[in-house]
């Protein structure tokens, strides 16, 4: 038997057709994947109901130097929780690295850097996660709802987030307009 191949560190992109419209369009950056199930933030939509300094506001935060960005949608799990996707050159307690895609922290220590101009180099904010049972993505991946991408930090960090699908489509050599919404079975 051979050993599942885990997908830490990819974009996970939406399929057409998959089925779910929380999901559609729906750029995952998988953060953590092993026996007992996946865990990943979406950065391919926005929240519009919030924006970042609001969010530190709510914290007691002063937003200081920190721009008043959009705030991601990072999936209907816990949709109040914060976390926040950045490159790898800061890290605190806590912080989980996601080689060679970003790094992951949920403190209130990373949000205070930020907004003092001492966080890291590129960053996003997101609210909630995408989580799966041990084997409920291997079984969605069989049915085709998603396809697992390189990592791409450069379109993690440096594309707007309504270009992100796309632009990983096409950074995995794939033309987006060519595929279909249904898939079969031989």
């Amino acid at each position: 038997m051979s050993e599942p191949e885990y997908l830490s560190s990819r974009l996970l992109l939406a399929m057409p057709g998959m089925g779910d419209p929380r999901f559609e369009r729906s750029v995952i950056a998988m953060c953590l994947h092993d026996e007992n199930g996946a865990f990943g933030i979406g950065v391919g939509h926005v929240r519009g109901d919030v924006r970042l300094h609001s969010l530190l506001r709510d914290l007691d935060i002063d937003p200081g130097l920190a721009p008043d960005c959009q705030v991601h949608h990072g999936g209907p799990v816990e949709p109040g929780r914060g976390f926040v996707l950045h490159s790898n050159e800061w890290t605190s307690e806590g912080t989980l690295t996601v080689e060679p895609l970003c790094a992951l922290s949920a403190s209130i220590e990373i949000l205070r850097n930020i907004a003092e101009g001492k966080g890291p180099r590129h960053w996003l904010i997101a609210l909630g996660y995408a989580g799966w049972a041990a084997g409920q993505l291997e079984g969605e991946m069989r049915r085709h709802c998603w396809y697992a991408a390189a990592p791409h930090p450069e379109i993690l960090f440096d594309r707007p987030v309504e270009d992100r699908w796309t632009e990983t489509w096409k950074a995995e050599g794939i033309d987006p307009a060519v595929l279909a919404n249904v898939t079969g079975r031989a």
